[in-house]
């Protein structure tokens, strides 16, 4: 590929983006700029066909339906599905004519299209508002002449230029959308990684002919992830059939991602436009890879309905059986799609995902994370997690981490996770010029070492001890046990607490004559020594009432109680009626215990020597297998490859001191001076 070529056609494109400042807000300029990119690319691919088209068109039977016209012209375009105009017009034609012409000719040569690249033009990029705009303006002619010089044929920019050069103006435009973190455009660099980490293990279930590979992105923006994966498979092997499946929400992302695939010759029908999560467009399609780099952060609160629905009414059986994450972010939703369109014949299906880090440890025992990632876990599925170094995108500077699942696993990998942490300064190098928020690339050399610490599996005791880890899938589990500790209270009628019980609203209910009798009981009736024992206060009440000629109902001698208490550790534990020790909600706590020990064990070494009165809640229980305390899982990469940062040592602050302070001397000195 040449990078200079693509770098100085990006230049250019972005200067005709100048033409705009002023009669267009620097947001949409990519409104503009990108599908006039895509229609000049159309224009001088289907260049050398536009006669043959014609001559079909013009042959066509009448009352002909829509697919079989569709088929018959694509046939005689030859460039790939939908990929023809009949129209007669092209750019060098709307050129040799009128300028006071050109939008009625442009909205024609537009109609001209495929059903196909009429609803990337008119339905999502919604081009001839852009057109009629920039008629308006008095630009469009000066922006089409531009682009009508502009060579975009295929003998000029084979199709990886062509989708850096996409990639590079995306870039662009994003930066200057101010969009949200989550909606950045992915790294070359990046998608790289991800694919190798993809395809590293299958190499020799890849070899021979007749093999066919199916590659799904739920989130596929413009298609970079699909598009580095057909090559990464074909380099591979080049007589391998990839076919290629998506769908994208934005809808100028989706028009991009769609009018690539025509080019390319792909079957644009398999890019869908929707949310994946809520309008699943391949419902029934399994695959053999899937990729994606979905919206970091983002809730999905618009769209919870339909999840919630197929949640409460499909359960383990729709796509969200594991559970629900809160709803401020759907990251975890996207796993649970991709992982529901696994494969179930001999090849299964290997998934990688790119995530931050609030799906590693999010969410405590029972929430919908935690469940999500035990689901997974005890599923067997989760291979590794590859921690990315920051500053690697163009419009977030935060920490993203790689996730590959598969449900084939290799014998070697059974039960095991493999953790990597490839954030350290030898995995990557800073950019010449920040982009936005990126500020470092993973360099070609720094992959190669990424995809091979994974694929050989590197663990403790090599090179890369402090690099990668493997652990055993329950390591990440913990079990959740509620500690309780006994509730100890003090009684005393004191003319303090005695006031807690006039703004008591029990109290307040009763009548001016009742409320009177409970002030007078409590005042002159009972002692105000103060009582370390419940059940010998509460004897003492009753008493006092019957002398007193007082009755007390039980809400207002609960009222009273509690008016009268307060905590004290040297008071005796407070018992139930069922003489049952009753537990203090202020020190209940919980303590989280590895899933490879039994609780007893640990709460005997751990809490017993520490707090004697405490006892396990046993009541407290997990759904799924019943036992005591709550299953959890959590990965911490700070956990596990914690770096501890060397301090200085004294000698070096003494002396770091002494300058200064010799400094600080030499300044008042100056000021007397």
């Amino acid at each position: 590929m040449n990078e200079t070529k693509v770098r100085n056609l990006a230049g250019f494109v972005w200067g005709v983006a100048d033409l705009l400042r002023g009669d267009f807000k620097r947001f949409e300029y990519g409104k503009v700029i990108l599908p006039f990119v895509i229609l000049r690319r159309l224009d001088c691919l289907i260049a050398d066909v536009r006669t043959a088209v014609a001559e079909a068109a013009m042959g066509l039977p009448a009352g002909i339906d829509d697919a079989a016209r569709d088929a018959i012209l694509s046939t005689a375009a030859g460039k790939g599905p939908g990929v023809y105009n009949t129209s007669g017009l092209s750019f060098d034609v709307i050129k040799g004519q009128e300028p006071t012409q050109v939008q009625q000719n442009l909205v024609a040569y537009l109609m001209g299209f495929s059903p196909s690249l009429k609803e990337i033009f008119i339905d999502k990029f919604a081009f001839v508002g852009q057109i009629e705009r920039l008629g308006k303006v008095e630009l469009l002619w000066k922006v089409f002449e531009e682009f009508q010089e502009l060579d975009l044929s295929p003998g000029q920019l084979e199709n990886v230029e062509m989708g850096y050069l996409f990639e590079d103006l995306i870039r662009r435009f994003s930066e200057i959308s101010n969009e949200t973190a989550g909606e950045h455009f992915t790294p070359r660099e990046v998608i790289r990684l991800v694919v190798d980490l993809l395809t590293i293990n299958d190499q020799d279930a890849l070899r021979g002919s007749g093999i066919i590979r199916t590659v799904y992105d739920c989130a596929v923006g413009t298609g970079g992830m699909l598009a580095v994966a057909e090559e990464r498979l074909h380099k591979m092997n080049d007589r391998i059939k990839v076919q290629l499946f998506g769908q994208e929400l934005n809808e100028e992302s989706f028009a991009i991602c769609k009018s690539d695939m025509l080019v390319k010759g792909h079957d644009p029908e398999q890019i869908a436009f929707g949310n994946s999560l809520s309008q699943d467009a391949h419902r029934n399609r399994r695959f053999h890879y899937m990729l994606a780099n979905p919206p970091y952060g983002v809730d999905w609160k618009k769209y919870a309905e339909p999840i919630k629905a197929e949640f409460e009414s499909l359960g383990e059986n729709g796509r969200f059986g594991a559970g629900l994450p809160r709803v401020s972010d759907g990251q975890l939703l996207f796993l649970q799609h991709m992982i529901s369109k696994m494969r179930e014949d001999e090849a299964g299906s290997r998934i990688a995902i790119v995530m931050n880090g609030s799906p590693l440890f999010t969410g405590g025992a029972g929430s919908g994370e935690s469940e999500i990632r035990r689901w997974i876990m005890e599923n067997d599925w989760l291979e590794a997690i590859v921690a990315l170094p920051t500053d690697l995108f163009y419009n977030t500077p935060i920490q993203t981490y790689v996730w590959l699942l598969s449900n084939r696993k290799e014998a070697r990998r059974k039960g095991k996770v493999q953790l990597i942490d490839a954030s350290g300064e030898q995995f990557w190098k800073p950019l010449r010029r920040n982009l936005g928020s990126k500020r470092r690339e993973i360099p070609e050399e720094a992959r190669d070492t990424i995809v091979r610490i994974f694929h050989n599996m590197e663990n403790g005791g090599s090179e890369w001890a402090n690099v990668s880890k493997i652990f055993d899938s329950t390591d990440f589990g913990y079990r959740e046990v509620r500690i309780e500790r006994p509730l100890r209270l003090n009684y005393q009628a004191s003319s303090e607490r005695i006031d807690r019980i006039r703004r008591d609203k029990t109290f307040l209910k009763l009548t001016d004559e009742s409320q009177d009798d409970i002030i007078n009981l409590l005042t002159n009736w009972i002692t105000s020594t103060p009582y370390e024992d419940a059940s010998q206060f509460e004897k003492a009440l009753m008493k006092a009432s019957q002398g007193a000629g007082v009755k007390i109902a039980a809400p207002i001698k609960k009222a009273i109680l509690s008016a009268l208490s307060e905590r004290d550790e040297e008071a005796a534990a407070c018992a139930g009626q069922n003489g049952r020790i009753e537990a203090d909600p202020e020190l209940r706590d919980y303590e989280l215990i590895p899933l490879k020990e039994d609780w007893r064990t640990y709460v005997a070494r751990e809490v017993t020597p520490y707090v004697s009165d405490a006892w396990v809640d046993e009541g407290y229980k997990d759904e799924i297998d019943e036992k005591v305390g709550r299953v959890g899982y959590e990965i911490s990469f700070n956990r596990y490859f914690y770096r501890r940062e060397e301090l200085p040592s004294l000698s070096g602050i003494e002396a770091e001191l002494a300058a200064l302070e010799s400094d600080i001397a030499k300044l008042l000195q100056g000021t007397v001076a």
